[in-house]
């Protein structure tokens, strides 16, 4: 068996063109979408991510607003570029990259982001709408996962996943999204992490294993029950090489699978574009 490819680089540009419909209807009801970043540092990595969304920007013809500050800027530097994007009336969402450097507290700059224009869907109020099942922001990287999911025709109602990664971005509001009683959704669903022992013992009990951990190659073909769909969310950098949380050999256990790159990545930004026209248009 070769698994199938979920590739996400063709839905990505999919919905690209389905999101610049969108921007159209806006221009015509004299009403523009405009995506705001905030880069603190000069990570490579965050540098590369904040460059991507706004080449996709472009793309859909969204108006991106490009801020950095230096690694060394304090708390009250970055809370005033928040509160300044918060007032951009051109700004219809934005983002703060994450990671921040060590010495800013995280959670208090998320949280000074208006939820109306958190694009991340990483607000505290946000976060909680999820939970309620109530409309609003999803966080990217999940919505991306569950786009992907229901355009290759994966089912998910009633399907056992195995979510491997407990992170704010993704594995916390995934569980909550694919368990949810909604379209797309209501899977029976196990979340575990690199703390919990035999992480194969879960995940060969899966129909869908979704790995998130951020440790290259921990999901190895053993741990995969034959004829799995298995999505690669995590990732790692050797260099200027990306690794997998999945080894490539899970392809010849599983009957889906993500690429190492072009699977998850390109939805992330793709659902980022669309949680900024939803802002401009509520």
């Amino acid at each position: 068996m070769s698994a199938q490819l979920l590739d996400g680089s063709s839905l990505a540009s999919k919905v690209e063109s389905e999101l610049s419909l969108e921007v159209q209807k806006l221009a015509s009801m004299g009403k523009s979408a405009g995506l705001g970043t905030l880069l603190v540092g000069d990570d490579a990595a965050s540098d590369g991510y904040v460059r991507r969304k706004h080449e996709a920007c472009a793309r859909v013809g969204i108006k991106s607003f490009d801020k950095r500050l230096p690694k060394d800027a304090t708390e009250a530097d970055v809370l005033a570029v928040v509160e300044e994007l918060n007032n951009n009336a051109k700004v219809s969402a934005f983002l703060v990259q994450l990671p921040l450097p060590s010495h800013l507290d995280s959670d208090k700059i998320l949280q000074s982001v208006m939820p109306a224009k958190d694009a991340d869907g990483l607000h505290p109020y946000n976060l909680g709408k999820l939970m309620m099942g109530s409309p609003g922001p999803i966080p990217c990287t999940p919505a991306g996962i569950q786009r992907l999911l229901v355009n290759y025709s994966i089912p998910i109602k009633g399907k056992h996943v195995v979510i491997v990664g407990r992170g704010l971005t993704i594995g916390r509001p995934l569980a909550v999204l694919l368990s949810q009683k909604a379209p797309h959704a209501n899977a029976a669903v196990t979340a575990v992490h690199t703390g919990v022992p035999d992480i194969g013992s879960y995940t060969r009990q899966a129909d869908i294993v979704i790995a998130a951990a951020g440790v290259p190659g921990i999901i190895k073909p053993d741990m995969i029950k034959p004829g799995a769909v298995v999505v690669g969310a995590g990732i790692s950098w050797s260099g200027k090489r990306i690794l997998s949380d999945v080894e490539d050999s899970v392809a010849q256990v599983a009957s889906w699978i993500t690429p190492r790159i072009g699977g998850v990545g390109p939805m992330t930004v793709s659902m980022l574009m669309a949680n900024a026209i939803k802002a401009a248009q509520n």
